[in-house]
């Protein structure tokens, strides 16, 4: 949760804006932005964290989100080794609020990289970045090449 959050501004060194548990996310959102306005900062990540497309309260919210804050990137964020149901989230959020890139974590764990290709394919969207591990250094940019040789290489 916000804990986690905390421990890597921290250890980032960026600063992070919050609200009391159960502020109206978008409102916080909001103020990140006037926040980094005033300050000259150029990004602000939102984190919305823990959505299921299942939900209709959270995905009411995001569009909220989005609504408010009218962001320059939306990224979908998904779990590379949940295969169907990443492909499946990142539809839905697609449709719900039009993201414009995907970042996938654990590709470390998914030798073949089908839900990169299954994710391009049902969005139209590219894959941004690769988490392949537990380090900040372990996002790297997305390379096609490499998803496409582990698909084409023989057992």
């Amino acid at each position: 949760g916000i804990e986690q959050l905390e421990t890597h501004a921290r250890r980032l060194g960026v600063e992070l804006v919050k609200q009391r548990q159960g502020a109206d996310a978008a409102a916080v959102a909001y103020d990140a932005i006037s926040h980094a306005r005033a300050r000259g900062f150029h990004v602000v990540l939102v984190d919305t964290a823990g959505r299921m497309q299942t939900d209709r309260d959270l995905m009411d919210e995001m569009r909220k989100i989005v609504r408010v804050t009218q962001p320059d990137l939306r990224i979908f964020v998904g779990d590379a080794l949940t295969g169907n149901d990443a492909v499946e989230q990142a539809r839905s959020f697609n449709q719900e609020v039009g993201i414009d890139g995907s970042i996938l974590c654990k590709m470390d764990a998914d030798a073949r990289g089908g839900a990169a290709l299954s994710i391009t394919y049902v969005t139209g969207k590219p894959i941004l970045f690769l988490g392949t591990g537990q380090a900040y250094e372990d996002l790297v940019e997305f390379k096609p090449e490499l998803i496409l040789r582990s698909l084409l290489e023989e057992d």
